[in-house]
């Protein structure tokens, strides 16, 4: 199949299959007679398996890792376990921080009137002022 064949079968963009490849998360195409790239189902497998990687939130080096990983039948899944549970504690890390800002504007906009005055604490908050919120 054509890239664009590609791109469609695996839910990406033509783009991004060229950038994976420069990259090297996806070995280079094969090429037809006349400079086209070249896609087989192996190829499809590999790029639906960096999606939804990426809809997970790894990053492009750990999912280089797990691709590595998927493709080497002789791994122990501990490995496998080990990345995909510092992802997750990196998750929970970036939710906590989330929260906590969630929490914070939250608490700023409760403070704001939101009238005609001028007085803001939403921008009083931002600029550090203190004893205002």
């Amino acid at each position: 199949m054509n890239i664009g064949e590609m791109a469609k079968a695996a839910g990406v963009s033509a783009k991004m299959i060229r950038h994976y490849e420069s990259i090297g998360l996806l070995s280079p195409a094969s090429r037809s007679d006349s400079g086209y790239r070249r896609y087989g189902e192996k190829d499809v497998g590999n790029l639906q398996f960096i999606r939804h990687a990426r809809d997970l939130g790894f990053s492009l080096e750990e999912i280089k890792n797990l691709l590595g990983l998927w493709q080497d039948r002789t791994r122990p899944s501990r490995e496998v376990k080990s990345l995909a549970q510092q992802h997750l504690d990196f998750l929970d890390k970036k939710l906590e921080e989330i929260l906590s800002m969630k929490t914070a504007l939250a608490h700023l906009i409760s403070c704001c009137h939101g009238d005609e005055r001028p007085d803001c604490p939403i921008l009083e908050g931002l600029a550090g002022a203190k004893g205002k919120v």
